[in-house]
């Protein structure tokens, strides 16, 4: 009896090693295509970004206006909106479910060119593996109020 305990324990121990190990794979991969969805973002490629953004895009901005993939798209190839700076100040990466990966945290972004002040958001967006790639599915983000404002 004790001798089984303990092999189950081990088999538990290798179980969960290995499902971490698997997870840090799949959150360095996510990482690295967000990595490039941010420089396709900026870049206003076409073709870059076609092959990040899911054609299931859901982007729900801050200002509560909601985009697809199509017309999302279209705004950062004719730069209507220019994304000149992406500063993460948290991203974390949780995988939820087999290839789904939700991503979490605060970033600051500068719209324009025209100094415009940078907002601050709080944000969640999805990652699917499709056809084992992973692309980006779905954005919400709301601004974090200003500390002063609070006064």
């Amino acid at each position: 009896m004790k001798t089984t305990l303990l092999r189950l324990l081990a088999l538990f121990a290798l179980t969960a090693v290995a499902l971490r190990a698997a997870d840090s794979k799949i959150i360095a991969a996510v990482r690295a295509a967000d990595d490039e969805r941010v420089k396709a973002t900026q870049s206003g490629d076409r073709a870059r970004l076609d092959a990040i953004y899911s054609d299931d895009l859901h982007y729900a901005h801050s200002s509560a206006k909601v985009d697809t993939k199509a017309s999302y798209l279209d705004s950062l190839v004719s730069r209507r909106t220019v994304y000149s700076r992406y500063d993460y100040q948290q991203r974390d990466f949780r995988p939820v479910a087999p290839g789904i990966v939700l991503m979490t945290g605060r970033v600051t972004i500068t719209v324009g060119t025209t100094g415009q002040p940078p907002m601050e958001l709080s944000y969640l967006a999805v990652w699917r593996e499709e056809k084992g790639k992973w692309r980006f599915l779905a954005w919400q983000s709301c601004k974090v109020p200003d500390p002063a404002a609070k006064k």
